[in-house]
């Protein structure tokens, strides 16, 4: 929220806020108040992407803690583990009352306005029903699951500020529930942050924040100012590395208590927010501060479980990592990455190879060579120190298998290439940064397609005339350098010939003949421009565009069969194909 800072979650939040605050002094339309069915919908989803954020991360920890060992580096990691999952549960604790007493707030208000039956039974994804999965005490950071299109009263604005404010918006009544939705609000941002910045860290550093409320300031650049002068008053030690995130944890959960509102001067955040609104606006703002503060909670989580992994020489195990290709071409420059698999933040490795450049970037060495004309097997070192500065090394081996470059033509659709049709044709070079045909007996353009949702670039070839045709394979390697890499011949048949759809023909109303390309994966369309109706040895009777008429048939018999000949244009040219159709009543 701080300025320049904010997320585009919490720019979502704040403009949903701004809308909601300034439709509450109109006549609110259906159409208005189904924005705020969907954006409260939209809140809810978010609610649970925030708490599947915090609980994959305090799970992960879970997890490390079972498979910790049982010697002496792991017995430290294990009470480190336990101690932060410690912290992590009060912070859950205290979200947890937060997201129940809203929870159980939302349900009076709505029992007030709909009847108490209307909230008694859950019915997940019934149109019908409001309350769609009920506050569970095994899960007691998922919200109330609700559909407030199923809300009959949408417009209802007297509950909710009775409910939340009272009479007046220039005076929170301290009896209504606002007074405690607040108070909780900021109690949480008080909680969150101080459980999260104070620890005890190794011998030397014990980490120390005592919380203040910021509840008043000019700008979002102010707010930051104003927490940042907070982190470094007397009594105070953060710890630098924690300082952003316990930021955003304090600015995600501080609102601008008061304000002025309309022609009111200096009104409570909670006057400014329902006075007025209905019945779904109040719940989605409420759902709002739900959101809110699972999402503190979730950054609140993820810091306490750096804590574990990060800034110390604490590992119970090191390994070596290398990574790069496995195969290259004779010429190409090969590159690879070095690096401890436990890696130090606060320490570099040093790396050593046998062969080619090296270069340490963020905590990673690349090693950059190039291949020759054989396989190549490269070794050196990695050497990562601990915080006393004494050497970790460890020796590391990576073999690439020197390969000549190649190409080759894959034609996805068929093994041959069709004659005056546009063929889809892929190149494909090992080793190459670019390739292109050389086509002879037929012209071709670039193209890319999707099929079968894969996305294919490369060329299509229509050849023309002639029972084959030669695509010369041409390729640039990384220097810009053209080379062929073989001519292919393929051979060229004409396009196959279609077939009827529907091979009936009507007495009462003729037919419409429909021309279709079966069992094949080529793609066609096919135009019928007329043909003939032969029937017994009766002389033909001719017929125009794609419909037989019934009169061509007028003197045969039913379940008869007769002879056509149809004329047709399209995917391929224009030709004839010979059929029989059997004449229904």
């Amino acid at each position: 929220m701080a300025g320049g800072k904010e997320t585009p979650r919490q720019k979502m939040i704040g403009l949903m806020y701004l809308v909601l605050t300034a439709l509450l002094a109109l006549n609110v339309s259906k159409q208005i108040l189904d924005a705020f069915v969907a954006i409260e919908d939209n809140i809810q989803r978010g609610s649970v992407t925030q708490l599947d954020r915090g609980d994959s991360a305090k799970g992960s920890l879970v997890a490390e803690l079972a498979t910790v060992t049982q010697d002496e580096a792991g017995r430290a990691k294990k009470a480190k583990i336990k101690k932060y999952l410690g912290m992590i549960e009060k912070i859950d604790k205290n979200v947890g009352a937060f997201i129940k007493y809203v929870d159980d707030l939302k349900l009076e208000m709505i029992g007030l306005v709909e009847g108490p039956e209307s909230i008694k039974t859950a019915k997940e994804n019934d149109k019908e029903s409001i309350l769609w999965k009920k506050y569970d005490p095994k899960k007691p950071l998922m919200p109330t699951r609700l559909y407030l299109q199923a809300i009959q009263q949408k417009e209802n604005f007297d509950v909710p500020m009775h409910e939340i404010v009272g009479s007046e918006i220039s005076k929170i009544d301290p009896t209504k529930a606002g007074k405690k939705l607040w108070d909780m609000y900021k109690g949480l941002r008080s909680s969150i942050v101080e459980i999260s910045a104070n620890y005890k860290e190794g011998e030397k550093n014990t980490w120390k924040l005592k919380v203040k409320e910021i509840n008043k300031f000019s700008d979002f650049k102010d707010l930051d100012k104003q927490i940042r002068k907070m982190f470094a008053a007397p009594g105070n030690k953060v710890n630098p590395e924690d300082e952003e995130a316990l930021l955003s944890i304090y600015q995600e959960l501080t609102k601008l208590e008061y304000a002025d509102h309309h022609e009111a001067k200096n009104i409570h955040w909670l006057g400014r927010t329902f006075d007025h609104a209905p019945l779904v606006g109040a719940l989605a703002s409420l759902s709002a501060m739900q959101n809110e503060v699972l999402s503190a909670r979730a950054k609140a989580v993820n810091l306490l479980k750096s804590k574990v992994t990060t800034g110390e020489f604490s590992f119970n195990k090191i390994q070596q990592l290398v990574s790069g290709p496995g195969v290259a071409t004779s010429g190409e420059e090969v590159e690879l990455l070095v690096t401890m698999a436990a890696y130090d933040s606060d320490k570099n490795p040093e790396v050593t190879s046998s062969t080619g450049n090296i270069e340490i970037k963020d905590g990673i060495g690349h090693i950059k060579l190039k291949a020759g004309a054989s396989d190549m097997k490269v070794n050196g070192t990695v050497t990562i120190r601990n915080k006393s500065g004494v050497p970790y090394k460890k020796d590391w081996e990576w073999k690439v298998a020197v390969v000549k470059a190649q190409g080759s033509i894959s034609l996805p659709e068929m093994a041959v290439l069709y004659r005056n049709y546009d063929n889809k044709v892929v190149p494909v070079i090992a080793g190459a940064v670019s390739s292109d045909i050389i086509v002879n007996g037929g012209s071709k353009r670039s193209a890319t397609w999707s099929d079968d949702g894969t996305t294919y670039s490369g060329f299509i070839v229509t050849p023309g005339a002639g029972t084959s045709i030669s695509m010369t394979l041409m390729g640039k390697d990384k220097d810009g350098k053209s080379k062929s890499y073989g001519t292919y011949k393929y051979r060229v048949k004409p396009f196959p010939k279609p077939e009827v759809l529907d091979a009936t023909i009507k007495k009462s109303s003729g037919a419409r003949v429909t021309l279709i390309l079966k069992d094949s994966p080529l793609k066609a369309n096919f135009n019928v421009t007329g043909g003939e109706i032969t029937i017994g040895n009766d002389p033909p009777i001719s017929f125009s565009g794609s419909i037989i008429p019934a009169a061509a048939v007028a003197k045969a018999k039913a379940g008869i069969k007769v002879a056509a000949v149809i004329k047709y244009n399209g995917t391929g040219g224009a030709s004839n194909l010979e059929a029989v159709f059997t004449v229904k009543p």
